[in-house]
């Protein structure tokens, strides 16, 4: 298999459904060997079938992303048998609960923030190193657009994307001069299960889908790509 991606490697997380199925399915089909982390092994399995039917490589690290502790042997791991990582993919939240600031629970509050913000610290803190070791080692972090609506009841998820925002610039701006880019990638409204549990009434078929998304996503891991430290936002087709 050849393609833009050939023999990159790539971490993703969140990888058995949703977006991040859908990238390690583009990933693999542009040739990349994807490291799939995800909690439910079943789901890792599946989406391992469907690389494997177009021919392409995984790993599958079944992984709870608040395990921090496992997140630095994921990065051990990677560099005893690869030496490097070329492309990291932040992609795995959690919306949280929609309800006014004052009302968060603070098992709720932890639980958005350990997810959304300090996961995607422990994974540039673990695989920095790493990326360093690439040619041109890149990473795409996941936001939305709420990080910047402050819309009512949805407090706990803007703040936790606005954080990542923030967290990924400033990395960004420290690896300016390194042949590290990293990036973030807004999705808009895309039909996830995620955007199901904020708006059950909406009508799916309305909603970008996943694997829509995927382009971007490769543009953004691709050597030639010399973005670094932007909000780089989906804009969704207009028909004619």
């Amino acid at each position: 298999m050849t393609g833009r991606l050939q023999g990159r490697l790539a971490v993703i997380t969140g990888a058995s459904r949703g977006i991040g199925r859908a990238v390690a399915l583009g990933f693999a089909a542009e040739g990349a060997h994807v490291i799939l982390v995800a909690r439910t092994v079943g789901g890792l399995e599946e989406v391992d079938d469907e690389i494997r039917k177009i021919g392409g490589k995984a790993t599958l690290v079944p992984l709870d992303l608040t395990d921090f502790d496992a997140l630095d042997r994921l990065g051990a791991t990677i560099f005893e048998r690869w030496g490097k990582l070329d492309i990291l993919v932040g992609n795995a939240g959690t919306l949280g609960v929609l309800t006014p600031v004052s009302h968060l629970e603070v098992k709720a509050w932890d639980k958005i923030v350990n997810t959304n913000i300090t996961a995607n610290w422990r994974l540039i803190r673990s695989f920095e190193p790493l990326l360093k070791r690439s040619d041109a080692g890149r990473a795409i972090f996941v936001t939305s657009g709420a990080a910047q609506k402050a819309k009512p009841f949805w407090g706990g998820y803007a703040m936790s994307k606005a954080a990542l925002e923030a967290l990924v610039k400033t990395w960004a701006a420290e690896c300016a001069n390194t042949s590290i880019r990293a990036n973030l990638l807004s999705p808009g409204a895309t039909r996830t299960a995620m955007r199901k549990q904020a708006m059950p009434g909406e009508d799916p078929s309305a909603l970008t889908k996943p694997a829509d998304l995927v382009p971007l996503f490769i543009e953004l891991a691709m050597t030639s790509c010399e973005r670094n430290g932007e909000v780089v936002e989906y804009k969704k087709p207009v028909k004619a």
